[in-house]
């Protein structure tokens, strides 16, 4: 064989593996999380969306999400930032937020794509005019079966909002913080005595680049560079547990840079005893 045959070959062979990869990295995945809480001895499930960037899946109705959510059944939905992509539409944004809200008790913090938009705050009034909690340095109450969870929001630990919100923590609710960059964990756990009970994240899209053994928190994630720390999955720091979502993220700016074993994640969270 050629040395010009053996080296198209080759290439067709690299762009084949990185196809596969790219499309392996559009399939939406199911995770599923199990947090353990004296607080809610009935039970309670959380549908976390975060990183959807505007994406759709399904068809552009959104028929794909719409399912996942109905067959979670999940008690409430929060909308974790980056809702929105930097650049482009609202409309499959709107489309699932919509649905949900209509349907389940939901809540929603911006992430920092929403905060680079020029048309921020029209977005942010439609979110504040419908059905769906806008929390950025302020609190939601809420029961389900009986048992009290307070849903907070911040854009940002740096921001005087989170040191607001602080001084509200009750040990008589299940504590819950919409905090969209969890390289910021350090200082959401600063909070004195009372402590949030969970903690979810998104921001780093799971690292974008990952392989198992090897980088399980992925090659890079803004604000943390390479070979970042916090990109995905559950900790915990003695009573307080962070969930970071890998995010549902794959828009067509990305198809460059897909993510390699790193499917898209839907979140589902059962808090029990």
């Amino acid at each position: 064989m050629k040395k010009r045959t053996k080296r198209l070959i080759i290439i067709l062979a690299l762009l084949l593996i990185f196809s596969l990869l790219s499309w392996w990295g559009f399939l939406l995945q199911r995770v599923d999380y199990k947090v353990h809480s004296d607080k809610m001895p009935k039970g309670l499930r959380i549908v976390f969306i975060s990183d959807l960037h505007n994406c759709f899946y399904g068809d552009t109705d959104q028929s794909q999400l719409m399912d996942e959510i109905k067959e979670a059944d999940p008690d409430i939905i929060i909308f974790g930032g980056d809702i929105l992509d930097q650049w482009g539409g609202q409309k499959y944004a709107k489309r699932i937020m919509d649905w949900a809200a209509d349907r389940y008790p939901c809540f929603y913090t911006p992430g920092n794509h929403e905060q680079d938009r020029d048309d921020k705050e029209g977005f942010y009034n439609y979110v504040k005019n419908s059905k769906i909690k806008f929390l950025v340095g302020e609190h939601s109450d809420i029961t389900i079966k009986g048992q009290k969870i307070r849903v907070y929001g911040v854009i940002s630990a740096y921001h005087k909002e989170f040191n607001k919100i602080k001084k509200t923590l009750d040990d008589n609710y299940y504590n819950i913080l919409i905090a969209h960059q969890p390289e910021q964990i350090d200082e959401f756990l600063d909070t004195g005595d009372v402590k949030f009970d969970l903690i979810l994240s998104g921001h780093a899209h799971g690292g974008q680049w990952r392989i198992p053994k090897l980088l399980d928190q992925g090659l890079y994630a803004p604000n943390q560079g390479l070979f970042p720390k916090y990109t995905c999955g559950m900790y915990k720091y003695g009573d307080t547990v962070h969930i970071i979502s890998k995010g549902l993220a794959r828009p067509a700016r990305m198809i460059f840079i897909p993510r390699i074993f790193n499917r898209p994640e839907f979140s589902v969270i059962d808090i029990s005893d």
